[in-house]
C-alpha cells in the first residue's frame, strides 16, 4: 500500500484512540500530524478538548493545536485556509500530512470544498433551533421537507445537524443547502486522499468515553473551567457549548454534585459521538472503516 503520495484523513467518534493511531501512521510513514478538530485549536481548553499529550510532540511533528484564543472566532474556512497552508508545509519537507481529528465539516470542507453561503445571522440560527427543540427531529425533519424537498433524499431522517443546517439556509438564503453544494469544488481531487474512518463498537465507546471523562476530571478539568470563567466569553461564541463547560459551571454554582456532573458530562459525550457516527454513516461511504481489532494488521500492511 503506498500512502506515500497521499493525504491521509483519519476520523471517528470521540473517544475512538484516533490520536494514538496517527501518531503509529506517522511513525510508520514519516509523517506530521494536523489537527482537525474544531475544539482542540483553543489554547485555553487542553484538557475537555483531550488535546493530545505534548510529549507526543517530540516524538511526531503536531501542527494545528491549542493556538487560538477562545476569544476569538475561528470558522470552518479559517481552518481550511491554515490546513492548506500545512499541507504544503509538510509535503515540502517530503513527509505526509495525517489529518486527525472528530469534526465532520473539517473533513468535508477539505475534500470537497468550502460552500460561500453567507453569514446566517446567529438569532435566526438559535430560533430554528429552539423550533427543533419544541417539534422533536421527526417532525421538524418533515418541515423541512416542505420547505426543501430536495434534501429528501440527501439527508438522513435521523440527522438533526443537517436536518437544521438544511432548514436555515433555505429558509435564510431561499436557495437549497445542496444547489449551494453543486458550486464548490476542492482544491484537491478525490484521489489525493487516504480516508481512514475508525469504526469502534458501541459498548466499548461508552467504557472508554467514561474512563477519559474520570481521567479530565484528575487532570484539571474543573480549574480550567474556572479560568474559562474568568475569560468572561460571549454567550454567542461556539465554544460555550464545549462539553463540559455548562456542567463544570452548575457543579461550581453548587447546582449538581460532582457524581451528577461527570454523568451528565459522560452522557453528553456518548450523545455527541453518537452523533459523530451517524454523521459518518451519511458523509463517509467511502471510507475505510478500520475496527480497533485490525489496526495492528493495518499498520504492519502498509
Amino acid at each position: 500500500m503506498d500512502l506515500k503520495s497521499k493525504i491521509i484523513l483519519i476520523s471517528g467518534p470521540t473517544a475512538s484512540g484516533k490520536s494514538n493511531f496517527a501518531i503509529k501512521l506517522a511513525k510508520k510513514i514519516n509523517g506530521e500530524i494536523i489537527n482537525a478538530d474544531s475544539m482542540q485549536i483553543y489554547k485555553e481548553l487542553k484538557i475537555l478538548s483531550a488535546r493530545p499529550d505534548p510529549k507526543n510532540y517530540q516524538k511526531i511533528k503536531h501542527h494545528l493545536y491549542g493556538f487560538h484564543s477562545v476569544k476569538k472566532n475561528f470558522s470552518t474556512g479559517d481552518w481550511l485556509k491554515f490546513a492548506i497552508k500545512k499541507i504544503k508545509e509538510v509535503k515540502k519537507k517530503d513527509k505526509i500530512p495525517i489529518f486527525v481529528g472528530g469534526t465532520g465539516l473539517y473533513f468535508k470542507a477539505l475534500s470537497e470544498g468550502l460552500v460561500s453561503i453567507p453569514n446566517i445571522p446567529i438569532r435566526f440560527r438559535n430560533e430554528i433551533r429552539l423550533e427543533h427543540e419544541k417539534l422533536g427531529q421527526k417532525k421538524f425533519y418533515q418541515k423541512l421537507l416542505k420547505l426543501d424537498i430536495i434534501s429528501k433524499n440527501k439527508i438522513n431522517p435521523t440527522d438533526a445537524q443537517r436536518t437544521i443546517r438544511a432548514y436555515e439556509v433555505k429558509k435564510f438564503t431561499k436557495k437549497s443547502l445542496h444547489d449551494w453544494f453543486k458550486n464548490t469544488k476542492s482544491l484537491f481531487k478525490e484521489d489525493d486522499f487516504f480516508k481512514i474512518y475508525i469504526d469502534f463498537p458501541r459498548e466499548e465507546l461508552i467504557e472508554r468515553i467514561s474512563k477519559r471523562i474520570k481521567l479530565m476530571m484528575k487532570l484539571g478539568a474543573i480549574k480550567e473551567v474556572k479560568r474559562f470563567i474568568k475569560l468572561k466569553i460571549k454567550k454567542d461564541k461556539s465554544v460555550n457549548k464545549a462539553i463540559g463547560v455548562s456542567e463544570i459551571k452548575a457543579y461550581l454554582n453548587n447546582e449538581k454534585d460532582l457524581e451528577e456532573t461527570i454523568e451528565k458530562i459522560s452522557i453528553k459525550t456518548r450523545q455527541y459521538a453518537k452523533r459523530q457516527s451517524t454523521w459518518a454513516r451519511g458523509n463517509m461511504i467511502n471510507w475505510l472503516k478500520l475496527q480497533p481489532l485490525k489496526i495492528n494488521k493495518f499498520l504492519k500492511n502498509i
